[in-house]
């Protein structure tokens, strides 16, 4: 029965396949196929035409006697291009030194907006300080802000070394707060990091404001070092990471020493900062990671203060000790406890006026002072609720002035609250509130933050 089957359908194949239609709609098959290969070559040649025009334009930028380093490509993953240059000579695109090297940098862009309200008048928060501390106002102003839209840029030069910057674009300028490399490939756990940079001191002090857990920093960071922590110091580190069963890593950097109420720019001719730092790290249970570490900053002081008119100079040292506990069961729920302590102790002079004046004065000055703060933050899906609390002068509070102990008042310290709303990994609102009572008069300021922090394109991981 089967082969009478076959006997029948082979006959009828032949037939269909030598009928018209069946001509007619193999040519119109071929056809379709052919314009679809001629559509397809014209978009081939017209990309091709925008390679060498760009290749021509490369060309056209490079020197006289230079043809062989038509441009300075962005510092990336090597690579080799050709170019047809003017006159129709071909131009080989390289490196800064020879070589080839041809790609484009990742890029990424953040703004920081927020408003601010206050139950004190502006006049009163401009002139709102920390005695003893710093008399440095947090400067906030009343109504909108816009921080500032940071632009960050990283890419790997070569094999070797991964380049990174960041500038913050605010409204009184552009600034050049980090611009520094980091090596890729030294052995034994070692890692190289030159340029401007955010010091590996502490915890907060190593991030950027946009990855901080609540808007502004702890009150010890202010108090010690300024509103945005050490800020980028000019400097080299040097980091080991030795092959243990736990994460360990140590770290010491030689730095120029410019933060103005740690050091001064001035304080002496060359580096005159040293920072020396380890950081630890171990699991606890399934989800449960914590990390803990010391920091220790030591340099030369010549700090002047303008709304005093008063300069100590001498030695600054500044301890810390860090600590982080991260809960994370989920990707929709976690929990993250942080603290730091500060110690900070100087001895020196402070002159009030100028040295050259005779009615100018020169005291012996003392300090040893310590805060620190406390903080925790929920996660249940996109939403985030936190709290702080921040306090100075917790278990020291020496301020002796040629030899006499000085009574500055009230102990400083903050409590505050936030709740934010992450959209996406690209955006986060933040509401916060803060009773702050660090003048030490007595005085309490009720402030609250509305934040929103977006961004845009390729930004390198934050760390743990």
């Amino acid at each position: 029965m089967k082969i009478w089957r076959r006997l029948v359908l082979v006959p009828s194949l032949f037939l269909t396949m030598a009928s018209p239609s069946f001509g007619q709609d193999v040519e119109s098959r071929l056809k379709t196929l052919e314009d679809t290969t001629k559509a397809q070559q014209q978009k081939i040649e017209e990309q091709q035409r925008l390679i060498d025009e760009l290749k021509s334009s490369l060309g056209g930028a490079a020197a006289p006697g230079a043809a062989d380093t038509v441009a300075r490509p962005t510092p990336g993953e090597a690579g080799q291009a050709t170019g047809q240059g003017q006159g129709g000579t071909t131009a080989k695109v390289t490196g800064i030194f020879g070589g080839s090297a041809m790609t484009n940098p990742y890029i990424s862009l953040i703004v920081n907006t927020f408003f601010y309200g206050s139950d004190q008048k502006q006049a009163e928060l401009d002139s709102r300080m920390i005695p003893g501390f710093t008399n440095v106002p947090v400067g906030v102003h009343k109504g909108f802000n816009l921080d500032s839209a940071e632009l960050f840029l990283f890419a790997p030069v070569d094999p070797y070394l991964t380049l990174y910057a960041n500038i913050p674009v605010t409204e009184s300028g552009t600034e050049l707060e980090e611009a520094y490399f980091v090596t890729s490939s030294l052995p034994a756990g070692l890692q190289v990091k030159g340029g401007k940079f955010k010091s590996g001191f502490g915890r907060i002090n190593a991030q950027h404001p946009h990855a901080w857990d609540f808007v502004d920093a702890p009150l010890n960071y202010r108090a010690f070092m300024g509103t945005e922590g050490m800020g980028g110091e000019k400097g080299v580190q040097l980091t080991w990471l030795p092959d243990l069963p736990v994460y360990l890593q140590l770290g010491v950097e030689a730095l120029q020493g410019d933060n103005d109420q740690l050091f001064g720019a001035n304080a002496k001719d060359g580096p005159h900062a040293l920072t020396i730092f380890a950081k630890t790290s171990m699991e606890i249970g399934d989800s449960g990671t914590i990390l803990f570490g010391p920091s220790f900053i030591r340099g030369k002081a010549n700090i002047p203060t303008v709304a005093d008119n008063t300069t100590f100079t001498g030695d600054t040292d500044l301890f810390g000790f860090e600590m982080v506990y991260k809960w994370k069961p989920s990707r929709e729920r976690g929990f993250v406890l942080q603290s730091e302590y500060l110690y900070r102790k100087q001895s020196g002079d402070l002159r009030t006026g100028d040295a050259a004046d005779p009615a100018s004065t020169l005291e012996s000055l003392k300090r040893a002072q310590d805060g620190i703060y406390v903080q925790g933050l929920y996660q249940i899906d996109r939403w985030r609720i936190g709290a702080r609390y921040d306090v100075l002068d917790m278990f020291k509070k020496d301020f002796i002035l040629s030899g006499t102990q000085q009574d500055l008042g009230k102990r400083p310290w903050r409590a505050t609250g936030a709740l934010e709303f992450n959209p996406s990994e690209f955006t986060r609102i933040r509401l916060q509130y803060s009773r702050d009572e660090s003048s030490r008069d007595g005085k309490t300021n009720n402030e609250l933050y509305l934040q929103m922090l977006l961004g845009i394109g390729a930004h390198a991981a934050h760390s743990f």
